[in-house]
């Protein structure tokens, strides 16, 4: 069984919400979609206040080259367009909806019918990805019909679906490989037809068997798709390292993924993709977990993009009277939730809740040299060196010692046995020589 070569941790699994079946969350009276909420620059309000709206409308136009279009969840009336603060309180150019039955674009196909013949040509398929506001649900959220338009001089020759979900206690990707797995496999198919390759690989962690079993019996339906069980390791799921468990490559520093042959697409934007192409659908909802320990109920919700995650939480039964913090995505690389009222984006995964003990940060020690940190690097880098230089402000030190190459994973710090914070201080490090680099003048 494959994995990848260089570093990695084992975290406690705690798929404690595997077996709850996605459920559609009710719609709520109104809904705030942000223009900011994919990789690039926010897509612009193309309706005003007083316009009313229907399911899958186009509310936000693309404006750049990494952008994406946006479109409304809900019918309803435009309340408002202006600044909403979002998980991390910072302001966000939103257009509130209050909604008002539910009414779609006719041209969406709402049949549940499986459409397996792809009709499209190559350069069609992009652009209605492109149209349909598709971004890449894995985390980054970078827009997929970009990622499907690779530079000339770049050779794709597969596609790789992340079906690793190795971040601990997130399911949601795990139930739709579960409750719509042929439809992934067609959206891989699409991708194939994209890209112009005839491989396709679904990588699927050792810890879902029941998942590549149930993938596994209709890959052979679909010329080129090949299922590929793998060993469970964290950060799998990361893009760099499920290219050199799939197909044994590495992607080069400062280099693109693609410069491997591989593209690689989160199993929720293959069934985006799906979607839009098959059902001429945008991304206008999304699949998260509702979880934690200390969680009254482990829920898996499809969403209307724009819903508050205050009305999740209260419809889930509310926040546990024990919840410390409230995390959105996993423990590893989600981000803590400092407005619960913020609304869910494309790319929402989950609402996790920790306890006061799974959050207490222990004092730190002096560090000792043990090395583990650099073992569990799974970029090759050396992580204490790293602290030691950002702490002291040495940006060209850091450059030369590859910072910018960190995918802020926290392994380092998950294994740090002084409990150093080593990941927020290469964090802070990584941007501000990214920003030097920026600045410099392109040869």
């Amino acid at each position: 069984m494959r994995t990848f070569r260089m570093g990695g941790v084992h975290p406690a699994d705690k798929k404690i919400s595997q077996n709850a079946q996605i459920e559609k969350l009710p719609i709520p009276k109104m809904v705030y979609i942000s223009m900011g909420q994919h990789l690039g620059a926010p897509a612009a309000p193309c309706v005003q206040v007083g316009d009313k709206v229907k399911v899958g409308q186009l509310i936000g136009t693309p404006t750049g080259f990494v952008s994406a279009p946006v479109h409304s969840s809900v019918s309803g009336t435009v309340k408002s367009i202006g600044m909403v603060n979002d998980l991390a309180k910072r302001p966000v150019n939103t257009i509130t909806i209050e909604v008002e039955g539910d009414e779609w674009v006719d041209t969406i196909d709402r049949t549940d019918t499986i459409v397996r013949d792809i009709t499209l040509d190559q350069k069609q398929i992009v652009e209605r990805i492109k149209e349909c506001g598709v971004v890449g649900l894995g985390g980054a959220t970078f827009p997929t019909n970009v990622k499907l338009s690779p530079p000339p001089t770049a050779k794709p020759t597969c596609v790789i679906i992340n079906g690793a979900e190795c971040e601990p206690y997130l399911t949601s990707d795990y139930r739709v490989m579960m409750e719509m797995p042929e439809q992934v496999l067609i959206g891989g198919t699409i991708l194939m037809k994209a890209l112009g390759v005839n491989k396709c690989y679904v990588g699927i962690e050792e810890n879902k068997p029941e998942a590549i079993k149930k993938l596994s019996a209709l890959a052979p339906k679909y010329p080129g798709v090949e299922i590929v069980p793998l060993k469970k390791k964290y950060p799998q799921g990361g893009e760099k390292q499920l290219i050199d468990a799939v197909i044994g490559k590495k992607v080069p520093s400062m280099g693109l993924p693609v410069d491997t042959g591989a593209v690689v697409q989160n199993v929720g934007t293959a069934f985006a993709v799906y979607e839009a192409v098959q059902k001429n659908k945008p991304l206008f909802e999304g699949i998260m977990t509702v979880t934690g320990d200390c969680a009254k109920t482990q829920r898996n919700f499809v969403h209307r993009v724009g819903t508050p995650l205050s009305f999740i939480m209260e419809y889930s039964g509310g926040i546990p009277e024990d919840a410390a913090k409230i995390i959105s995505g996993g423990p590893m690389m989600g981000k803590a939730v400092s407005n619960i009222d913020a609304p869910t984006l494309k790319g929402t995964s989950s609402i996790l809740y920790l306890t006061s003990a799974q959050t207490e940060r222990k004092p730190e020690s002096n560090c000792i040299r043990c090395g583990k940190c650099v073992a569990a690097c799974p970029m090759g880098l050396e992580p204490y060196l790293l602290n030691k230089l950002g702490r002291a402000s040495r940006m060209d030190e850091l450059e030369e010692h590859h910072v910018y190459d960190c995918i802020e994973c926290g392994c380092c710090s998950f294994t740090c046995p002084a409990y150093i914070p080593l990941l927020d201080t290469i964090r802070l490090s990584k941007a501000a020589v990214m920003k030097i680099m920026k600045s410099r003048p392109k040869k």
